[in-house]
């Protein structure tokens, strides 16, 4: 019995260390996410009048690369991104629009979340909004809050 009992603790160790010898490291992606440029500057724009960019980017990885979420500071943004995989050497956008509601400097992040090896990544977009003016040239202000003259 107990040569048996022996057998069987031997043939339990041999399968438990050939299990531990095949057991492979999970891999990091190797996707990898290359934009054109991360920072945008849209210059003056005119209150008001929301302006879009296009942050163009190619997967300069082996593997398909899978943007999944693209990350705003904001209800003054609006994203969009490339939904399906990207192919190796193929390209793809990850595009910002803000509402330029209020009138001043902006600088606004955008946060890429992707299976690329380099993910997250911070691209930005800054620029000035003009305020609107009347016909007099005086900036105007639409609040419904502000009195207006006569009133």
């Amino acid at each position: 019995m107990k040569r048996i009992s022996s057998l069987i603790i031997a043939a339990l160790a041999g399968t438990i260390a050939m299990s531990q010898a095949t057991v492979q490291p999970i891999s990091e992606s190797s996707a990898e996410i290359t934009f054109e440029k991360t920072n945008h500057d849209f210059g003056k724009i005119p209150q008001g009048v929301p302006v879009t960019y296009e942050f163009k980017f190619t997967n300069t990885g082996t593997e398909p690369l899978i943007v999944n979420e693209v990350q705003k500071v904001c209800g003054c943004t609006v994203t969009g991104w490339t939904k399906n995989p990207v192919m190796p050497g193929q390209t793809g956008y990850v595009s910002a629009q803000y509402n330029a509601a209020k009138a001043g400097y902006f600088k606004k992040p955008v946060t890429v979340v992707s299976n690329a090896k380099s993910s997250p990544i911070k691209l930005f977009f800054e620029g000035e909004v003009v305020p609107k003016t009347t016909q007099t040239g005086t900036p105007s202000n639409d609040s419904p809050l502000t009195p207006t003259p006569g009133s």
